[in-house]
């Protein structure tokens, strides 16, 4: 374990240097010198003009100390950590709005330039905020890996030994209820084994001499002993935990709108405002003083001001919004994604199911007295503490109470004597001698990806009751609402094919892939990511841990384990697939918003230049337009405020 932490502080530590564009540490000291900035500035503008000299300083103090970290620390240094990745001159923004602040402080307008850093620094800090906590944590889902096993000595003694020195051939002695310390074989001893961190099954699995189990797991309610098959490091458990490590650190996410557009914008103003400098005193009666003057106004109309302001209020009221209704976001960047997915894919159980076995049908011979029979029932299972009995217990009521002592065999099911015959309830392949009728039953219902318990009277079968993980009330929406969009659907579970394919049948889910482990579902997001593009997984379990974090969107149901919540990017509370159906189109809404504010912030400094380069536009001009530009970019951005009414998902 103690390498395993150590590779997952080494990938971190690469993660934020691959990532700095995106997740700054700026600590409190910037944030506190932006403050002090702030109230700078305030002094200053109530200071009247008599104490113009103190006022300028004060700006002049205002725009160091509040635009040092954003423009210095972060901007240049990350101007020149991008131009040497990218092996060509890549600025920010940061940069330019560097210069703008400089420019208006050369030409007197000491207020525009503070004005302008505490806008941009300002909005840098708040859309920060706003990403919150995005780093995915794995403390939960270390914890679950066991720490100590109960080995058997040669005299048949038991001692307690740390798992890491288990070697492959030692035998081991699981505790009824215990956990699994580490992949081996059974060697004697039957139970039922809960694997669902491992597969996301919530059925329990009979086990008995020569079947496997794994590191992780629960044991039920017998003790057995087992031989160790493989070391720690190679453990199924063991490799979720690499994989989750692994993919965090190989994880990048696509760029947003802005940070795409931003180079690219600054590179041709940083080129367009020497040139106007140079070139116009050459084609214009522009005195060389009157053109430096101009470039300077320039510069300050085509700082974008409300271009910067454009993402933050969006990102802000759409994160709210979507807290309000039940869905939490980890980063805007990931609401910016969800609205360009091309592909999704849903764990079953938990996720499209209800994530526990429902009775669906049941048949019983005509001649049987079916009010005597259910209660003979619910007096065998009422004994027993296996899922199965618990959904049969809820669909069926007894008439009569009857006192039975019962016999729960593991790999034979529920037996016990009443009236002097034998009853039994167990699984399809305990049984014999079957009659055709319910043989053919029995395979029907098993196709449409049902569990099938008989129904036994001195062993001769009388009855089946068919129960099912049913797919959720608003699974079936949901998947129409993507593949409408022409977004591609795909089911991945640990389940066998024929369930699998019952339920994306009943879906109507693109494809469907089953018999999966938890490092296929990885692969599997890998590939769909190369064939479709920008992909999300919904998940609930620890087994889809490593497929939420090598997603570019990460889903994780609320009711779901700690784990799957702590590596994902959204969380669905309450287990509602229709919030991922509304968080979809919020984004889509907030996608739409920001490609408003960008145009219009666009249009304005284009406007502002125009004006500007034909002298109708002074400093004064400019500032009233900038800033009223971002006032309306702010208030477009805060119409997703507005909490949607309830709708069809469709």
């Amino acid at each position: 374990m103690d390498k395993i932490k150590k590779e997952q502080s080494h990938e971190g530590h690469s993660h934020e240097e691959q990532n700095h564009d995106h997740q700054h540490n700026h600590g409190k000291a910037p944030v506190y010198l932006y403050f002090v900035g702030l109230v700078l500035s305030l002094i200053a503008l109530v200071l009247n003009e008599n104490y113009e000299g103190l006022q300028n300083s004060l700006f002049l103090i205002a725009i160091v100390t509040a635009g040092y970290h954003v423009i210095v620390a972060e901007g240049l240094k990350e101007t020149i950590e991008r131009t040497k990745n990218n092996q060509k001159f890549t600025p920010n923004s940061h940069i330019l709005m560097g210069l703008a602040a400089i420019g208006a402080s050369l030409i007197g307008e000491f207020w525009e330039g503070a004005l302008l850093i505490l806008i941009f620094s300002g909005a840098h800090f708040l859309e920060d905020y706003a990403e919150g906590k995005s780093k995915r944590e794995i403390t939960k889902l270390m914890e679950m890996n066991p720490t100590t096993a109960r080995f058997i000595m040669p005299d048949g003694a038991i001692k307690v030994v740390d798992v890491e020195e288990l070697k492959v051939g030692d035998q081991l002695q699981v505790l009824n209820g215990g956990q699994v310390p580490i992949d081996g074989i059974i060697l004697s001893g039957t139970t039922t084994i809960d694997e669902s961190a491992i597969n996301g099954e919530s059925m329990p699995k009979e086990k008995t001499k020569g079947d496997l189990v794994f590191g992780s797991t629960i044991n039920g309610t017998s003790t057995f002993s087992m031989e160790v098959t493989k070391e720690n490091k190679d453990t199924v458990f063991s490799k979720i935990l690499q994989l989750v490590n692994q993919n965090q650190g190989n994880q990048t996410k696509a760029a947003s709108i802005i940070q795409k557009f931003e180079p690219k914008y600054v590179t041709f103003v940083l080129l367009a405002i020497p040139l106007v400098m140079l070139v116009a005193p050459l084609l214009s009666d522009w005195t060389w003083s009157e053109s430096i003057y101009r470039g300077l106004v320039l510069l300050v109309a085509a700082s974008p001001c409300a271009l910067a302001a454009s993402t933050v209020s969006v990102t802000l009221s759409a994160t709210s919004t979507l807290a309000k209704t039940g869905v939490l976001s980890k980063g805007s960047t990931y609401l910016s994604q969800l609205a360009d997915i091309k592909a999704i894919a849903f764990d079953k159980t938990g996720t499209l199911t209800r994530g526990k076995p429902e009775v669906t049908d049941d048949y019983f011979n005509d001649s049987i007295d079916r009010t005597k029979i259910v209660d003979i029932i619910v007096a065998l299972e009422k004994k027993s503490n296996h899922p199965l009995a618990n959904a049969i217990l809820e669909k069926y009521d007894e008439k009569n109470k009857i006192d039975i002592n019962v016999i729960n065999q593991i790999g034979k099911g529920l037996t016990g004597e009443y009236q002097g015959k034998n009853y039994r309830i167990g699984k399809p392949t305990s049984f014999k001698v079957v009659s055709d009728e319910y043989s053919q039953l029995n395979t029907d219902w098993a196709s449409m990806g049902k569990t099938v318990v008989y129904v036994a009277e001195d062993e001769q079968v009388i009855g089946l009751i068919g129960l099912m993980d049913i797919p959720s009330l608003e699974a079936k929406a949901t998947i129409d609402y993507f593949k409408n969009l022409g977004i591609h659907t795909t089911l991945i579970t640990g389940d066998s094919q024929m369930t699998g394919q019952a339920v994306g049948k009943a879906l109507g889910i693109d494809e469907v892939i089953a018999n999966v482990m938890p490092e296929d579902k990885s692969a599997i997001i890998d590939k769909q990511k190369a064939k479709y593009g920008i992909t999300a997984m919904v998940g609930d379990g620890v087994n889809d841990a490593p497929a939420l974090v090598k997603a570019d969107i990460g889903i994780a149901m609320g009711d779901g384990t700690d784990v799957a919540v702590d590596v994902s990017d959204l969380v669905l509370m309450k287990n509602d697939l229709s919030k991922l159906v509304n968080a979809h189109k919020v984004s889509l809404k907030m996608k739409q918003i920001i490609w408003q504010n960008i145009i219009f912030s666009m249009l304005v400094v284009t406007f502002l230049v125009v004006v500007s380069l034909i002298g109708l536009a002074d400093i004064t001009i400019s500032v009233i337009i900038h800033e009223g530009s971002t006032l309306v970019v702010i208030l477009n951005g805060l119409r997703l405020l507005r909490t949607p009414k309830k709708r069809s998902l469709l």
